[in-house]
């Protein structure tokens, strides 16, 4: 990346600028082309477009360059975007806001800031050095995941704006008023000891004034860093997908995924807690499901349970809480995701 990025900084003002519109309409240009590649290289192979292998084929190879073109815009983009919004920035806006007010805003902050599990631990600390709330930090640990610019992005490109925008005020719901809930719980005595007894530290930043060159540059360190990461789970996702696509009959999840079957949710929960993927993994999966008739509720549980209250988060977290405070996280969080997917069976 730095290749191409170094030379950015010597260049005037202007080209950056060009350098973007350029990318913007190259990015585009490949979008719109890759349904016709698509069906012209499922045309390639000798099989039966209408058979079983025909439309898996058919499903990975148009969904693969699609979710990574998705994604490598989207991180890019907001790569920029988090130039503004720095681990110390972060805090230094949370620390000292009142409750309610500050549940709202450190849910908000979770959607432009590219916080995984992996940076859970050093997150939490930092935010209880800088005197953010219990209940904030909570509120921030389960928007960051779950609500965050590459699950919005991938929904609205699948599904439409209406699906994205519905996810996006349910899922800041689930984090606002969990972590306001939590906060209320006044549970910091069973934060790990170590944690509790460690000196508090300043909230304040330093505002460096990046250049417009250097927020590109990490645009492309952040597609670096999440897209080589991630891509894996993609490929992955994608091609369970593509198997659910071919191959499983027609209404066969709406047995056991419809709207009709009132454990669905909770089955889904519980089915997607022990996994470990993320947004980008986990959305082709929820597009297959639904094409063969699960419930869009159902699914959409599945997948925030899935990135919000995955397993190897737990045992990650559990280096700085105490197992009540873990638990009673996983109980208030699962009962919210619980909530949507009710709400979102009943409405659509």
């Amino acid at each position: 990346m730095t290749s191409i990025t170094a030379p950015l900084k010597a260049l005037p003002a202007r080209q950056p600028i060009l350098f973007l519109v350029v990318a913007a309409t190259v990015w585009l240009m490949l979008y719109q082309a890759l349904s016709p590649a698509s069906e012209a290289l499922v045309a390639a192979f000798p099989v039966d477009h209408a058979s079983h292998l025909g439309g898996a084929l058919q499903f990975f190879l148009y969904d693969t360059p699609k979710v990574l073109l998705l994604l490598t815009g989207v991180v890019f983009v907001m790569g920029m975007v988090n130039s503004y919004f720095t681990p110390e920035r972060t805090r230094a806006l949370l620390a000292g806001r009142t409750e309610g007010v500050a549940n709202v805003m450190a849910a908000s902050l979770g959607i432009v800031t590219p916080f995984c599990s992996c940076s859970a631990v050093p997150l939490f600390i930092g935010f209880v050095q800088a005197g953010v709330p219990l209940g904030v930090t909570f509120s921030f640990l389960i928007s960051a995941p779950m609500v965050n610019e590459v699950a919005l992005t991938l929904l609205f490109g699948m599904f439409g704006w209406k699906v994205a925008l519905l996810y996006l005020g349910m899922g800041l719901s689930v984090a606002i008023v969990a972590g306001w809930i939590i906060g209320r719980l006044r549970m910091e005595s069973y934060l790990e000891d170590w944690v509790r007894d460690m000196p508090k530290m300043s909230a304040q930043f330093d505002d460096t004034g990046l250049t417009l060159a250097d927020r590109i540059q990490g645009g492309f360190s952040a597609v670096r860093e999440i897209v080589g990461k991630v891509w894996p789970y993609i490929l992955a996702g994608i091609a369970i997908g593509a198997g659910i696509h071919g191959y499983v009959p027609e209404d066969f999840m709406a047995s056991f995924m419809g709207k009709d079957a009132w454990w669905s949710v909770p089955l889904a929960v519980l089915i997607g807690v022990p996994m470990y993927t993320n947004a980008a993994g986990v959305i082709p999966i929820v597009q297959a499901l639904l094409a063969k008739g699960a419930a869009l509720g159902t699914v959409l549980a599945f997948m925030m349970s899935v990135i919000a209250l995955s397993l190897p988060e737990m045992i990650i977290l559990r280096k700085v809480l105490k197992l009540r405070l873990i638990a009673t996280f996983t109980g208030v969080v699962a009962a919210g995701i619980l909530l949507v997917g009710y709400v979102f069976n009943a409405v659509l």
